[in-house]
């Protein structure tokens, strides 16, 4: 069975990347302004046989009809020629006077248009500088392209894949191919929600996005998974919902499965939940553990990763799944679905920042840093998976990864060490 190549990108390969970037970037900056100044030079030495042209119009007129001249002590015959043995003299500074007052006028003509110049060429730069608003796909891909050569790249691995190996099994309708899908429509944008990805700092950014909040910080988090502020696409009708996948801008964001499988287990099952432990916990408890403590089956508290693993790949589950730990592949049908931009939890700051300003998001909007639950634990990085993942067989390690080996292979991530 032929393989794609996986790997994260090496370090160093992100920092030439990224200098790479900078250095396109201040090219293309230096380049434009470059091409300003030189359409400016250009129309400015246009402008310059007008000024003279006018310049001699007005010295000749001036020559051959002093009375037009703006001097005042001059005394003339009713034939017009100038008196005495001066005429010579006084026309040499009739001309002269003549040919100051025009230079003069010949500036102010010239201070105008450079005026003028100057100020189009502060509106052009300010145009060109603004942040791209509701960009279509194929817009944001040749923007990406220029200014972002990694994400573009994680799109066409994505389609290249799927062109290749994806093979749809499962018919499903539209309205369920789009359940996790949130709308914005202000700044026409789709985002897949991921649990275990950042989501609830993107809901977030959404409310604040879609004006039903004036920052992303003073915004809780039961306030942002359980309020109605924000719609899905499929509270849309069949005709809506194409249209709103077809010129909407799709973003998803993702993380290594799993990574985002041992976040999922220790938020759900390592703190007090009146949710997962009852629904969860019960049942996982009642089937997986031998010998289970009566206090254990009736609060179902205290599952053991190992139990939790079993449950996950056993394919006669005693309940069924969760968002929570459910296949991205599954949750947000990237094959399916042509997302516009794929960031990643690994860099979930520095992909999401570069988003919202692809989008034209207000200028002071970043997005947040901050953990709001649980806070006081320790990230789920490497390091802590490791620690979870020596408490099952080796065995049951491989099966873990075959059953997110579509996640894996989709999003280019290494398959951990097992």
């Amino acid at each position: 069975m032929t393989r794609m190549p996986r790997g994260r990108c090496h370090p160093k390969d992100l920092a030439n990347v990224m200098k790479m970037r900078h250095i396109f970037l201040s090219v293309l900056f230096f380049g434009s302004a470059g091409l300003l100044f030189i359409t400016y030079l250009h129309i400015w030495m246009e402008e310059q046989p007008t000024v003279l042209k006018i310049r001699q119009d007005r010295i000749t007129k001036l020559w051959k009809d002093p009375s037009k001249s703006p001097r005042k002590d001059r005394t003339v015959f009713q034939s017009g020629s100038v008196v005495g043995d001066g005429a010579e003299r006084v026309s040499d500074e009739i001309a002269s006077e003549s040919l100051m007052s025009t230079s003069s006028m010949a500036q102010d003509l010239v201070k105008r248009r450079l005026f003028q110049q100057r100020r189009m060429r502060t509106l052009l730069l300010k145009r060109f500088m603004e942040p791209r608003s509701n960009l279509t796909s194929l817009q944001l891909s040749t923007w990406s392209l220029a200014v972002g050569a990694v994400h573009e790249q994680r799109r066409r691995f994505l389609a290249s894949f799927c062109k290749t190996f994806y093979i749809n099994k499962h018919r499903r309708s539209l309205i369920r191919l789009v359940s996790q899908v949130y709308v914005e429509e202000r700044h026409k944008l789709l985002y897949c929600e991921v649990p275990k990805a950042g989501c609830s700092n993107w809901k977030r950014i959404l409310m604040v996005l879609s004006g039903e909040a004036s920052s992303p910080h003073n915004i809780s988090h039961d306030f942002v998974h359980t309020s109605k502020k924000l719609r899905r696409l499929d509270s849309y009708n069949l005709r809506e919902a194409n249209e709103l996948l077809n010129g909407f801008t799709k973003v998803l964001f993702v993380r290594d499965p799993m990574e985002r499988l041992v976040s999922a287990f220790r938020d759900k099952f390592e703190h007090p939940n009146n949710y997962y432990h009852p629904v969860f916990g019960k049942a996982i408890l009642k089937k997986y553990r031998a010998n289970a403590s009566e206090e254990a089956l009736k609060t179902g508290s205290g599952v053991r990763f190992s139990e939790f693993v079993r449950y996950l790949l056993d394919p006669h589950k005693p309940i069924g799944m969760d968002i929570h730990w459910e296949q991205i592949s599954k949750l947000c049908s990237p094959c399916l679905i042509n997302y516009d931009f794929i960031g990643k939890f690994e860099s979930l700051e520095q992909d999401a920042n570069y988003f919202l300003k692809l989008i034209g998001a207000p200028q002071g909007l970043r997005f947040p840093s901050f953990k709001d639950r649980h806070s006081a634990d320790e990230r789920t990085t490497s390091t802590v998976v490791n620690q979870y993942l020596v408490q099952i067989t080796p065995f049951e390690r491989q099966q873990l990864y075959n059953f997110y080996n579509m996640d894996y292979l989709m999003f280019n991530y290494s398959k951990p060490h097992l």
